[in-house]
């Protein structure tokens, strides 16, 4: 089951959501099977988020899973480090003047207009 933020929901196999969704979305659609078991759950999840986070910059570099069973629920954080921070050997600040500057071509900007538009304010429905 699956709750959107404006409150409707969904009964399907498997939901994705967030900047990931699409990629994750194509390892569900391409592995997912009926009586799938935890371990192969914990996999494909854990698949379906790798993609997320190779496929897409803004989904961070960490797998965390949530295990949701009739026993509770199991939060395995970090599951996997899929996305590892480098480290730098060296220092990469350079002097001014270090690169060599072969032509510059500076061309000044002039405003001809500014125009202000305001903006109306229409209060949310909430009922």
């Amino acid at each position: 089951c699956s709750i959107h933020p404006h409150g409707s929901t969904d009964r399907l196999p498997f939901v994705t959501m967030g900047s990931g969704s699409l990629a994750a979305m194509a390892v569900f659609e391409r592995d997912w099977k009926p009586d799938i078991s935890l371990e192969e759950g914990k996999k494909l999840v854990r698949d379906a988020i790798a993609a997320g986070i190779f496929n897409d910059l803004g989904s961070g570099g960490s797998v965390d899973l949530c295990v949701i069973t009739r026993a509770g629920v199991t939060h395995i954080r970090p599951y996997e480090e899929a996305n590892k921070k480098g480290e730098r050997h060296l220092s990469y600040k350079f002097k001014k003047g270090t690169t060599a500057v072969l032509s510059a071509n500076v061309v000044p900007i002039e405003v001809e207009e500014t125009v202000v538009k305001p903006v109306e304010v229409v209060a949310m429905e909430v009922a």
